[in-house]
């Protein structure tokens, strides 16, 4: 959902610099800029008179406004209009300003001359914040109001078997129709949504491994709002700070997403942590992605008696997921499923890497041609696990139930 963003000021030439930089940041939607306190006030309450969820998530109050100053107008902003976020941006980003500032309501401040990165950081982390109040109060589009979101973890038999796009793609299709998504990278060592996405970030997972209490402020901030809508959570950059995340971090951390988004997918990638163990054992669905090769499939019966063992999850609670499948292979689901004793889905993701190349190298997987007979089928398997709704006619590649093939699509884990 783009971020409305409403510029406040008086200097023309100001205001004109601020609104390009806007308009470069990503997912933003500048709005026509107001020149004075009078106008911006009264725009606003135009605006909540329609509805809370027709404000801009995001005022921007250049410091030469009039006739009301900016720091007595960011006052009645905030104390007339509460899910508005405002910044103030000023030439003195002295310690002093800064205090004054927040102790007017402000949510964040920019120093001039502007910087896009500066900029970018504050709008993002002020949009988030303004989500999360409507989302607290009851408004916005992407409020959940349920009991808690589904969580689906997507494992991998082996590396290098597709967990990650796999997760993605579940995620994007969630995402795409209209079920506000999180999509968490537990993968600590060598987690790569990141990549697949071309995202350059700040804060991951590990920020809040620490956190006793995470709040919906506390997690907003940590959490990286995607082109595509997505709330990524993501590994951290130094993979030897994954041992930070704990089992209880992560089930703390899975927690609070169940409880603000709809839809959470967590890549576990294929090596069982402390904290990857905790997901999959607290997950709705737990996928496990296995290619149709012996050594993938044997790799599999290996990682679900492990799970069992540990008391992590038995097998017929897991949905084995085939990839890379053809026609012409010995192995088929159905035998993937007398081996590993999982449910084995019915869509079948076909192998076509020809048609991933480009957006693989790219590092933009989330623009994959609709048109691709992998995305179809992944977003199939969104609709087959309830994740969205599956498209009308959509093929199934090798996927359709077989004989001998009883088992159900997927277990829901009783929630105690």
């Amino acid at each position: 959902m783009p971020t409305r963003i409403l510029p406040a000021g008086a200097d023309p030439d100001a205001v004109r610099s601020l609104v390009t930089l806007l308009s470069q940041l990503p997912d933003a939607e500048p709005q026509p800029p107001v020149t004075d306190s009078t106008q911006l006030v009264d725009a606003l309450a135009r605006l909540a008179a329609e509805s809370v969820d027709e404000l801009p998530e995001v005022v921007v109050v250049h410091e030469r406004i009039g006739p009301v100053p900016a720091l007595e107008l960011i006052r009645e902003v905030a104390l007339r209009f509460p899910a508005v976020g405002v910044i103030l941006v000023t030439t003195d980003a002295s310690p002093g300003l800064f205090a004054a500032a927040m102790d007017s309501g402000a949510r964040g401040l920019v120093p001039l001359p502007l910087s896009y990165e500066e900029l970018a950081n504050r709008v993002q982390a002020v949009a988030q914040w303004s989500t999360g109040v409507r989302r607290h109060l009851g408004h916005g589009a992407d409020t959940f109001g349920g009991v808690g979101g589904t969580v689906v973890t997507v494992s991998g038999a082996k590396g290098g078997v597709g967990a990650t796009l796999t997760a993605v793609q579940l995620a994007l299709a969630a995402q795409a129709s209209g079920r506000p998504t999180a999509l968490v990278d537990l993968d600590l060592q060598t987690g790569d949504i990141a990549s697949y996405l071309d995202v350059q970030f700040r804060r991951s997972v590990v920020d809040l491994a620490a956190i006793n209490d995470i709040s919906p402020r506390v997690l907003a901030d940590a959490v990286f709002r995607h082109d595509s809508g997505l709330a990524l959570l993501l590994a951290p950059a130094e993979g030897e700070r994954g041992e930070e995340v704990t089992d209880r971090a992560a089930r703390q951390i899975i927690g609070a997403l169940r409880a603000r988004y709809e839809v959470v997918v967590v890549d576990c990638g294929a090596q069982l942590g402390a904290a990857g163990a905790a997901a999959v054992e607290t997950a709705d669905t737990a996928l496990l992605v296995v290619t149709p090769d012996v050594v993938a499939v044997r790799a599999a019966k290996r990682t679900v008696r492990m799970w069992d063992r540990l008391q992590i999850r038995k097998a017929e609670e897991t949905t084995a997921v085939v990839n890379r499948h053809t026609r012409g292979t010995e192995i088929q689901p159905p035998l993937v499923q007398r081996i590993t004793g999982t449910a084995v889905a019915r869509t079948a993701v076909p192998a076509n890497f020809k048609e991933l190349q480009a957006v693989v190298d790219a590092g933009r997987v989330h623009e994959l041609d609709a048109r691709s007979s992998v995305k179809q089928a992944l977003w199939a398997l969104a609709g087959e696990l309830g994740l969205a709704k599956a498209p009308e006619g959509a093929s199934h590649r090798g996927g359709g139930r077989s004989r001998g093939d009883r088992g159900p699509v997927s277990f829901r884990r009783r929630k105690e």
